[in-house]
């Protein structure tokens, strides 16, 4: 786990190995079952999470009672709910497992004393943080630019790796998509 946290941070940053075996244990390892939540609406967000290996989900209930998936992530990717992790409020989402997870799982009040004591790892988590909005905000331009089709196009050969290892039905809700027309789409393109 560690050597999957250490390469992460330096693909952002130049850290010495003492700052990064340092740092390393201000996280704590967790793991998680298939479908078991890590957040769940209504609870104070209290963790951010970098998944070692496994994948997540963060969803919604939306107002007819439906699961919308807006966020997945993969092994080396990050995931909270950061405007309640932040201020340490409650959250209006969920977090779940897509399959078992591990994750490492920094609170806020470690990371703050992270940021202190290796500002280093603060710009990491600035980088992180760039990189997240920015995926965020393409996310949105793509879904008012493209056609239902090539958003699933987009997605598929961008993100491989997601369409092989995420339900059809989940895909389907990140997308904005009914898992039947999602099922529509695939089989045009194959046809």
């Amino acid at each position: 786990m560690y050597d999957t946290f250490r390469a992460h941070v330096l693909k952002y940053v130049r850290a010495d190995e003492e700052t990064l075996t340092s740092a390393y244990k201000y996280f704590q390892v967790k793991k998680f079952r298939k479908k078991e939540n890590l957040l769940t609406e209504g609870q104070i967000c209290r963790y951010n999470y970098f998944i070692v290996s496994g994948c997540v989900r963060k969803y919604f209930i939306n107002q007819k009672g439906l699961e919308q998936t807006t966020d997945f992530a993969i092994e080396r990717w990050w995931m909270t709910d950061i405007g309640a992790f932040i201020s340490q409020g409650t959250t209006d989402i969920n977090i779940q497992a897509v399959e078992p997870t591990t994750v490492l799982q920094i609170d806020r009040h470690n990371q703050q004393q992270l940021f202190r004591e290796y500002p280093v790892m603060e710009s990491y988590f600035r980088q992180i943080y760039q990189k997240a909005y920015a995926a965020a905000e393409n996310r949105i331009r793509y879904l008012y630019e493209f056609s239902r089709e090539e958003l699933y196009l987009h997605f598929y050969r961008h993100f491989p790796d997601f369409t092989k290892r995420v339900p059809q039905y989940l895909l389907a809700s990140f997308l904005g998509f009914t898992p039947e027309y999602l099922s529509e789409i695939k089989r045009k393109l194959e046809s």
